[in-house]
């Protein structure tokens, strides 16, 4: 994009003429997320069963004592060696929000389809401390919709953020969240996948403020695990992009 260069007072009459919309943005999102806090609620009556690091988990034990529960659904399937990269780049912002949710009646936590097991080394080789369950052998992401039940994949299509698609489809990302009232009673309150995890990639508003934005040719093209980075930064000559993996949370 080519920008005119200006004298600072018509820059500034510019900006300030932005500063309107922005604050009208604002007002925009308050009012979605008030909405968002007024959806009507879903009562779990399932047992879901999750494994962690010492054994068998219950819904009820992922609030780990506070009322309202955030999974981000991790693309972490069955025979998986690593996670996807997008999902990846997202948990890279968790443990930091995370010294603060856990003091706000919130409890964040991952939950993949593989065996526990199966994703330690990966987390490990991420350095990440927030807690990550298996729902292997669950109906828990069947149900939320991020990974095809057995149904579904016979039938060659399957529900994905609200939509039917062709195929057998796979693993995919999401959040959804829960409260829990003082009778134990869990009711789930939302959901969103594809894209509405955006808004928890702090990085990406970091990026949003930049004169080159987020500098995309696709969603998350120029993102890699945080140890597989190069030396050389997008926009230099010698940057390669990553293949259509990276795009895997788009």
């Amino acid at each position: 994009m080519e920008h005119r260069i200006v004298s600072r007072e018509e820059w500034l009459a510019a900006r300030k003429a932005h500063l309107a919309h922005e604050k009208e943005f604002t007002r925009q999102r308050d009012a979605l997320s008030a909405e968002r806090r007024a959806l009507p609620w879903v009562r779990i009556d399932k047992d879901y069963v999750f494994a962690g690091p010492n054994g068998r988990l219950s819904l009820a034990d992922l609030f780990a004592g506070k009322s309202q529960l955030l999974v981000y659904h991790f693309m972490f399937g069955p025979g998986a060696k690593e996670g996807c990269p997008g999902c990846s780049f997202l948990a890279d912002h968790f443990d930091g929000a995370n010294q603060h949710l856990k003091h706000h009646d919130v409890s964040l936590v991952a939950v993949s389809r593989a065996p526990y097991a199966e994703f330690q080394p990966f987390r490990r080789r991420m350095g990440w401390e927030f807690p990550w369950v298996s729902s292997a052998g669950s109906d828990f992401n069947h149900d939320f919709h991020v990974s095809p039940s057995p149904a579904e994949k016979a039938a060659g299509r399957y529900e994905y953020n609200y939509e039917m698609h062709d195929g057998e489809g796979g693993e995919m990302p999401g959040f959804s969240v829960f409260y829990r009232n003082a009778a134990g009673e869990i009711f789930h309150t939302y959901s969103t996948y594809a894209r509405g995890g955006d808004l928890l990639i702090g990085a990406y508003n970091f990026l949003d403020l930049m004169p080159k934005g987020r500098n995309e040719d696709g969603i998350m093209d120029w993102m890699r695990h945080h140890d597989r980075y190069e030396d050389e930064p997008k926009g230099a000559a010698n940057f390669q992009p990553l293949l259509a993996t990276a795009s895997c949370c788009g």
